[in-house]
Order: structure tokens, then sequence, then C-alpha cells
């Protein structure tokens, strides 16, 4: 059992110090919000993930799972300090280190004596390094400080899932202590036999990029592949199946539609292209998959006008506004894309989802939301299924036509079949088929 700081309850954060703690681990996660500590000490998530909420009140009820906005008290009293601060695109493709260092500048006067600092956040190739020579610039003698990597690999929605019963843990450690430090920290995860690749920081670091725009690069390719079915009138859904029987392949990330969005993939592959560029190489594949997901929402809006005509003037109802299901994130999510440019065009703009609409609410006041799929499609001149959330795949059809000013229904995640649709007197659209 290790002591340990999380610094950050975002995403990351929080879940990887809630699963910590329930490893066994006394955790204190450390933020400078002082309402969300507030929050996470009555028990309340600031975001939506299944389970996570649970975790969270079981762990801090047992004493081994803490709140605070006092840094250096949990730092002295811990023997390993996660960083899981916010590392967003500044604007220009690079990832802004600015909190990252900040945390580092901050700790590394007070540290006395032997402390490993773990980057959980995503960060480019070579920051540890970095992060390692800050700490000695700023360090008191005698202090002995270790830097590792550990990135996450957690899905949105199944974040739980994925930390408890993961795929793979890397470890970007390369002293001798830090590495008997971190794989005893995952040590229940051996039980399971769960593969622990343990590396050094460089490759730690871009094991993340790597994996995540590899699988945004299945999803645009599968997206230009839809394409090509239909305009030569094959059926992606089909394709992709028989794709994903090879072994080779495999099933994972090969469904069509209207793109990738969230905190992860489209942050990361503007990163790794960054990443490429300061070494001086293009990194022509993962500029493709971006060019091909950046160009998707616009491809539903054509399918839309088709149907439609001209848009402008008109009510366009949105099912779905999360970038995927069970989870409240709106982040590049391709039904806020979707939404601006319907504004563009001068339509107005109503929409629906199970979790989001606090989060949209918020950030795009703009859209008028309604209590359920029914109300959207009230009045409107067509609808567009952006999110494939599960009460999206039993509709009451014939009750939504009659509702609808004009029976339109733009299907982005291929939910429905194009020949029931158009035997209930819909007009539907739909990706790759």
């Amino acid at each position: 059992m290790y002591k340990v700081s999380m610094i950050g309850t975002g995403y990351v954060g929080l879940v990887t110090g809630a699963c910590l703690a329930d490893f066994g681990n006394r955790v204190v996660c450390v933020d400078v919000d002082a309402r969300r500590i507030q929050m996470l000490e009555r028990g309340e998530i600031p975001f939506f993930e299944p389970l996570l909420d649970e975790l969270v009140r079981r762990n801090a009820k047992a004493g081994r799972l803490e709140f605070s906005t006092e840094l250096l008290p949990a730092m002295r009293q811990s023997d390993v300090l996660f960083i899981a601060v916010g590392t967003p695109d500044r604007g220009d493709g690079h990832a802004d280190l600015s909190a990252l260092f900040r945390v580092v500048e901050d700790i590394a006067p007070h540290i006395d004596g032997y402390k490993l600092l773990v980057t959980k956040s995503t960060v480019p190739v070579g920051t540890g390094r970095k992060l390692l020579e800050r700490v000695h610039e700023f360090a008191r003698p005698g202090s002995v400080v270790d830097i590792a990597s550990n990135p996450e690999f957690l899905r949105e929605g199944s974040a739980i899932e994925d930390f408890m019963r993961p795929n793979r843990v890397v470890i970007g450690a390369e002293s001798e202590q830090s590495r008997a430090i971190m794989q005893e920290i995952y040590r229940p995860l051996y039980l399971s036999e769960t593969p622990i690749v343990v590396t050094n920081l460089e490759t730690a670091e871009l094991i993340k990029y790597a994996s995540n725009a590899f699988l945004a690069t299945k999803i645009s390719f599968v997206n230009e592949i839809s394409t090509l079915c239909e305009r030569y009138g094959a059926d992606v859904r089909v394709l992709a199946k028989a794709m994903g029987l090879d072994r080779r392949i495999g099933e994972k990330f090969l469904h069509a539609g209207i793109g990738y969005g969230g905190s992860c993939f489209p942050k990361d592959t503007e990163a790794l292209v960054k990443i490429g560029e300061q070494v001086g190489y293009d990194m022509r594949i993962v500029k493709a998959a971006i060019e091909v997901n950046e160009e998707r929402p616009q491809l539903a809006l054509q399918k839309l006008e088709r149907l439609l005509g001209d848009v402008n003037g008109g009510t366009i109802g949105l099912l779905g506004l999360a970038f995927k299901p069970n989870t409240d994130d709106i982040r590049e999510a391709p039904a806020i894309k979707l939404a601006r440019a319907l504004r563009e065009k001068g339509a107005s703009v109503r929409g629906y989802d199970p979790i989001a609409m606090e989060k949209v609410r918020a950030a795009e006041p703009e859209i008028v939301l309604c209590k359920d799929p029914y109300e959207v499609a009230a009045g409107a001149d067509g609808v567009m299924l952006c999110t494939e959330w599960n009460e999206f795949r039993d509709l009451n059809l014939p009750r939504l036509k009659e509702l609808l000013r004009r029976p339109v229904l733009v299907d982005c995640r291929n939910i429905y079949d194009r020949d029931r649709m158009e035997a209930l007197g819909f007009r539907y659209e739909c990706f790759g088929r």
C-alpha cells in the first residue's frame, strides 16, 4: 500500500485516484478548484461516468480516498505523486504544458527525501526529461526525484472497467526504484494476468499518441470507404463486418458515420502531427485522418440539404449531443459542430441528449433543448440522429414521423434500416449504404 497524491481531479485524475484507492492505497485527490473539491467531499461527481459515484463514495467512507485544495501538505505525506492536470491544445496543435510545469515548480523546492512523480496527463514526447530537468533546477540539495510516465487508456463511459480490466498497463520508468514502485502499485492487476509494458520515458509517452492516432485513423478510413460504398451501391456495414473478422484488423472502430470527437482523439492527433514537425517529419497518414474527420459534419449537412433543399429558416432537430454514448462530454462532439454549421446556414436547432443537456445549455445556449426525442421532432423540418444512445435504437418511428413537419431523418450513426424507414414513409439518408 502506498500513500498517493493525485494532482488534478478531472476525468483522468478522479477515475485513477478512485481506482487506486480501491486497490488499497491511501489517495488524496488535489485540485485548485475549491468548488469541485467541495462537491467531491459531498459525494457529488462533477461529470457523468457510470459506476464512478459509487466507487468514490465507497472508498471515501473507508478512509482510503480524500479530497483537498492544499497541494504541499498532500505532497509531503505521499510516496507517489500522479500528475493528471489538463494539457489542452493551446490553439496551434501543440499541447499546453503550463499547468504541468507549474505543479512541478510548486512542489520541487519542498521535496525532502525521495519522491516519484508520475505523469498521467497526455504529454508530448520528451516532456518527462524536461520535467526532470525542471525538478533538478528547483529542488533542494539532498532530495531525490524520479519521473515516470503512466499514460491512460480510459474510454469515457467505460473508464472503471478499463482501469480494473485493462488491455495493458504502460510504465515508462528508468530507475530500479521507480520501476519497482509502479509495478507494486499495479500489482492487483497481475492477478488477472494484465500485460505490464515497462519501457523508457519517450516510448511510454509516444505509445499514448500512437494508440489514439491509430484508432482515429481506423475511424476515418472506414468513413472514406463508406463514401465509396455510397457511390458504388455497396453496404459499409457488411463490408466492415467482413473486415473486422480478419484478426489482423479487428472489428472495433469500424463504424461509419459522422466522425470522432471527445477530449482525446482530436487533440492527440493534432499533437502527434506537431511532434513529427518538431523533428522534421510529415505525419501524412495522421493528417489525412484529421482531414477526413473534419469533413464528416459537412457531409451530413449535405445529406440533409439533398432531402430538404435550403435549410435557411427551417428547424432541425438533433438526437444526441454528446460525442458518444454513456458520457456527458461534448468536447469536439460532431453534433455540436453540426449545430453550428446549421445555424450558419440560417436554421434553428433544437436537440435532446439523455445525459449532456446541462453541458450543452452552458456551452451552446443557441440550441433549444427538449425533454425527449418527440419534442425535438414536433414541427421540425427534419431530424438528424447524431449519437447512438440505446434509447434512440427503438424509437416510436410512426409517432416521430407524425410529429415532423417533413418526414426527413438523417441517420449519422447507421442505426436504422433504409428499407424499413422508407416503408414507413421517411425520406432517409445514412452513411455508406
